[in-house]
């Protein structure tokens, strides 16, 4: 059985390296491990596979930036030839980037079975880009391996045939907590001068926040008072950076010594700065999760979230971009001690085992 497994961006390469240090063991199975590019720079890519244990790819697409239509375009044309001269017998993609979409509407539109790790996730908001590629994968996908109980009756209710359906648990989760003990001993936040738990960490990337300037404009000053109660780590991301620029932000960021920017860390630098934290200021998604089993209050800059669980485990705090709320609850935190890390169902560090041995029953089953 040959899988080319698809990685595009960050969150990918986390969740893809258990599954392949778990296929490992099956060396009946034939793996190609592709990045498409879309996330291309040496801070965005490179070191998350050396952070990770991942091999090197295989294939690189090298598809690089772009608009949505474009870059899913490019993607497209570029695995398609991949596809013909592989001829895979399943594309196992992860997540809901635009890779994602683009791989799965290549390997279908060829007849090759399609396996969606992180199946059935939903925020329910269509104006993120994300949402309508989950939606699409999903509707394509042969296996879906979800994280969650609620991700299972979100694929139910869509009308996915339950024989499809895998619940699986959180594959990043098997990421962090196999890296933790590595992490724990970078002590990243000394470059900055910094102790434990007496600063927060802040990233920020999705289009409704960053593009649209007025709305950059009022997290910004949020963020400005938020660092006079306590120093805010910035890993600024390529996209966040060139919009603060555009859109000549960067006084605000200037006039806040508390504001501490920075450029893209790698997985353990940057996890080792979340696990130390007091809190985390977000508007990803895969550190809504990573705080929960940290333990690390995390105030989410979104009115919507596909990670439930973080909010009834009690870690995560939806707060929008409001600042009189945002500081609220920041107060709020402040005054409360150390949340008690949580482990939802199955985010055991076992989802990548669990992927690898569904995996080798279908492959026993084409063998025959």
């Amino acid at each position: 059985m040959k899988i080319i497994h698809v990685a595009g961006a960050r969150p990918n390469f986390m969740k893809l390296a258990p599954i392949l240090r778990a296929l490992q063991a099956y060396p009946e199975i034939h793996n190609i491990l592709l990045h498409t590019g879309q996330h291309y720079d040496v801070n965005m890519s490179d070191v998350f596979f050396d952070d990770l244990k991942l091999p090197r790819p295989d294939v690189n697409l090298g598809v690089g930036s772009g608009s949505h239509a474009l870059q899913t375009a490019e993607i497209m044309q570029r695995f398609e030839q991949v596809m013909l001269s592989e001829r895979p017998d399943l594309v196992l993609v992860v997540g809901d980037v635009n890779s994602t979409l683009a791989c799965s509407l290549v390997a279908a539109k060829l007849h090759t079975p399609i396996a969606h790790v992180e199946a059935g996730v939903r925020s329910f908001d269509r104006s993120m880009p994300e949402e309508i590629n989950r939606l699409v994968t999903d509707v394509l996908s042969d296996l879906l391996f979800t994280p969650s109980r609620h991700a299972t009756e979100n694929l139910r209710r869509q009308g996915i045939p339950e024989e499809k359906i895998y619940f699986v648990g959180n594959v990043m989760v098997d990421s962090l907590l196999d890296a933790l003990p590595i992490a724990s001993e970078q002590r990243s936040w000394e470059k900055w001068g910094l102790t434990p738990e007496n600063y927060a960490v802040l990233t920020l990337h999705r289009a409704s926040n960053v593009d649209d300037p007025a709305n950059l404009r009022q997290i910004l000053s949020t963020l400005a008072e938020v660092s006079r109660r306590l120093p805010v780590i910035f890993p600024v991301h390529p996209r966040t950076r060139q919009r603060i620029q555009e859109s000549n932000l960067g006084g605000i960021t200037r006039a806040s010594p508390g504001l501490i920017l920075c450029e893209p860390l790698g997985y353990l630098d940057f996890l080792c700065l979340i696990a130390n934290a007091r809190c985390v200021l977000t508007d990803s998604g895969g550190i809504q999760a990573e705080t929960t089993i940290l333990g690390v209050p995390c105030l989410t800059l979104r009115r919507n979230t596909e990670w439930l669980e973080t909010i009834e485990q009690g870690t995560n705090h939806l707060v929008g971009t409001d600042q009189a709320h945002i500081l609220q609850v920041l107060d709020e935190i402040l005054a409360q001690g150390k949340t008690t890390p949580q482990r939802p169902e199955g985010w055991d560090g076992r989802a990548g085992a669990r992927i690898a041995e569904i995996l080798h029953r279908r492959a026993q089953i084409l063998a025959r």
